[in-house]
C-alpha cells in the first residue's frame, strides 16, 4: 500500500514530438522563402548510417517513420527533402520554450531531448484550472508552429508516460494506476532491449507488468526499471529538478493587450516595485537581488537583473535602480511586438536589523554610499566597482584583494591595513602595476642597488636608494617556487621615485655554468610612489 502525501504536487508535461523539423521550419519561414511543399525529415548518423531523427506530418503520412534508414525512408517517398541533425539548436529551441513557460510557474525542468516538466502546483488558480492552464499552454505553442502533447498527474513520470501516448489527459490524484494500465510498455521509455524482453515474456501493457510481482521484475529488469514502474503508477514520488533556483518572492502584471511603450514599461515596473515591498515588508525582508522578466508576444523573455549592497525595503529604490540598469544596456530592451507580461522578483532577500539611523551619523553615510555602489554598479555592473581588502602575505601583489564592493563594503570597516610609521616614507608605492616591466640596470655590487637603469627606453641616474627589503615566495603554495626578490626604493636626478627589485640571488639559485659568464638576475620595475 502506498503512502499518499496530503499535499501531493501536479505536474504538467509537455512533449514536442517535431521539435527539430519544426525549429527548421520556423528558421524557413523567418526568411521570407515560400514554404517547402516536399516531405522534410531530419536525419542524424549513427554507426555510419543516417537514420531518420525526426519527421513532419507529410513524411509521417507517406509511411517514414523515426529510425528508419535514409535509405529505406527515400525508397518508400523519393522526394523526401532531408536535413542535417543539430542537437545543439534544438537545445536552444527547448531552453527558449522553458523560459517562455516561466510565465506559468518558476519551477520548470527539462526533459530531454525534446519534453518539459513544469511544477503547477498551487498556481492552476490563477489560469481557471489544470484545464485551461494546459490549454492556454497548448495553445499558445501551437500557434507558434510547435507539435504539442500535454498531460498533468501527480508526478513527472506519470506524465510523461501518458503524453508520449494520449493528449490532454488529466489524472486525479490516486488513479495513476488506472490511467497508465492500458498504455502499451514502450511508454515507459525503458531500452529496446527491455521492451522486447517484456513483449517476449507476454507482458504487451504497463497493466501487465505492473500484475507481476515487483521481485520477478527487478531480476529480470533491474532495478532502475522497477523504479520508474513504480512512480508512473503513482506508488512513488518522482521529483523534477528545475532548470533555475525559485525567487523569494515574485509579482507580475499581465496586459490584456500587449504593451512597447517606455512610460507604460516604466509605470509598470514601479507598481510591481510597490507590490514587492509590500509582500517582503510583512516577513520584515529586503531584496539583494532584483529580476526583471519580460515576456514577448512573439516567445522571447529578456531578464535584467540588478544587485544591491543591503537589503532594499523601499520602492523608489528598487524603480531608480532598474531605470539606472535599462539607462545603460548595451542592447537596449526590444519589445518587439509588445509585451503580454512583466514579472519582478526577488532571487534573494534577507531579513532587514533595525539599526538606530537618527543619532548614528556613520550609519546614514554607509547607507549613501551603499546607494551610491548600488547606481554605479546598475550601470557599470557589479564586477567592476571593487574595495580592495588586505590579504595576509607578504608578496606585494597578492597584499590586496579586489572584492565586489556590493558584498563587501561592511567589511572595509574592520579591515587592518599595515600601519605607517610617522615621519618615516611609505615602504610600498602608491601604484603597483599589473605587471612587473623588465628593465636593464647597472649596479656598482652585485647584491647592492642600481646605480643606472633604462626603462621604457628612457635612462636614469639613482641619486638615491633604500633596500633591500628581501621578500621570499611562499614556499607551500602550489606557484610558490618562485625567485627571492630584493626591493629597492630608489630616486632618480628629477626627484621621480620607483619600487624596483632585482628577481634571484647571485651565486644562489641560479645554475652557473663551467664555462661562460655567469647568470646574471633580471630587474623588473614594480611601481611608482606619488
Amino acid at each position: 500500500m502506498r503512502a499518499v502525501s496530503a499535499n501531493r504536487r501536479r505536474i504538467l508535461s509537455l512533449w514536442l514530438p517535431r521539435l527539430p523539423i519544426e525549429r527548421i521550419k520556423r528558421q524557413q519561414a523567418s526568411t521570407g522563402a515560400p514554404p517547402e511543399a516536399k516531405p522534410q525529415v531530419v536525419v542524424i548518423k549513427d554507426a555510419n548510417a543516417l537514420l531518420i531523427h525526426s519527421l513532419d506530418e507529410a513524411a509521417a503520412r507517406h509511411g517514414v517513420s523515426l529510425g528508419q534508414p535514409l535509405a529505406n525512408a527515400r525508397a518508400v517517398c523519393p522526394d523526401l527533402v532531408a536535413h542535417e541533425a543539430d542537437l545543439a539548436a534544438d537545445a536552444r529551441l527547448l531552453e527558449s520554450i522553458a523560459d517562455w513557460c516561466d510565465r506559468f510557474t518558476p519551477l520548470v525542468a527539462l526533459d530531454p531531448p525534446h519534453g518539459l516538466s513544469l511544477d503547477i502546483t498551487g498556481c492552476v488558480h490563477l489560469f481557471g484550472g489544470e484545464a485551461k492552464l494546459m490549454q492556454s499552454v497548448c495553445d499558445a505553442l501551437t500557434a507558434h508552429g510547435l507539435t504539442v502533447s500535454a498531460a498533468i498527474a501527480s508526478n513527472a513520470v506519470c506524465a510523461r508516460t501518458l503524453n508520449r501516448q494520449v493528449h490532454g489527459r488529466i489524472v486525479p490524484d490516486g488513479e495513476e494506476a488506472a490511467a497508465v494500465s492500458a498504455l502499451p510498455v514502450a511508454a515507459l521509455g525503458g531500452s529496446d532491449a527491455i521492451t522486447l524482453g517484456l513483449r517476449r515474456a507476454g507482458l504487451k501493457t504497463i497493466g501487465d507488468v505492473a500484475s507481476r510481482g515487483r521481485n520477478e521484475i527487478t531480476a529480470r529488469f533491474g532495478a532502475a526499471f522497477t523504479r520508474v514502474l513504480a512512480q508512473a503508477l503513482g506508488e512513488a514520488d518522482a521529483p523534477i529538478s528545475p532548470r533555475k533556483v525559485p525567487p523569494d518572492y515574485i509579482v507580475d502584471k499581465r496586459f490584456a493587450e500587449p504593451v512597447a511603450t517606455d512610460t507604460v514599461i516604466a509605470a509598470s515596473l514601479s507598481s510591481l516595485a510597490a507590490m514587492l515591498v509590500a509582500a517582503m515588508a510583512q516577513q520584515g525582508k529586503g531584496a539583494r537581488r532584483l529580476e526583471a522578466c519580460f515576456f514577448r508576444t512573439d516567445g522571447l523573455v529578456r531578464v535584467i537583473a540588478v544587485d544591491t549592497g543591503q537589503p532594499v525595503t523601499d520602492a523608489a529604490v528598487i524603480d531608480r535602480l532598474f531605470r539606472e540598469r535599462l539607462e545603460a544596456l548595451s542592447d537596449p530592451l526590444d519589445p518587439g511586438f509588445g509585451f503580454d507580461m512583466i514579472r519582478l522578483a526577488a532571487g534573494r532577500s534577507e531579513i532587514v536589523v533595525q539599526q538606530q539611523r537618527d543619532l548614528d551619523a556613520h550609519v546614514h553615510d554607509n547607507d549613501e554610499l551603499s546607494a551610491l555602489i548600488d547606481r554605479i554598479a546598475a550601470r557599470i555592473g557589479g564586477k567592476r566597482v571593487v574595495v580592495h581588502l588586505p590579504v595576509d602575505t607578504h608578496v606585494p601583489e597578492r597584499a590586496a584583494l579586489p572584492l565586489p564592493a556590493q558584498h563587501n563594503l561592511a567589511a572595509t570597516s574592520t579591515a587592518a591595513w599595515p600601519e605607517r610609521t610617522d615621519g618615516e616614507p611609505p615602504l610600498r608605492p602608491l601604484r603597483l602595476f599589473a605587471r612587473p616591466e623588465a628593465i636593464q640596470v647597472i649596479a656598482g655590487v652585485p647584491d647592492g642597488p642600481p646605480a643606472r637603469f633604462v626603462w621604457r627606453r628612457a635612462a636614469h641616474a639613482v641619486v638615491r636608494a633604500e633596500g633591500p627589503e628581501r621578500i621570499a615566495m611562499e614556499w607551500w603554495r602550489p606557484d610558490g617556487q618562485g625567485l627571492t626578490r630584493d626591493y629597492f626604493r630608489v630616486e632618480d636626478e628629477h626627484g621621480l621615485r620607483f619600487w624596483l627589485y632585482r628577481d634571484g640571488l647571485y651565486d644562489r639559485e641560479f645554475e652557473q655554468p663551467e664555462n661562460g659568464p655567469p647568470v646574471q638576475p633580471l630587474w623588473y620595475m614594480h611601481g611608482l610612489f606619488a
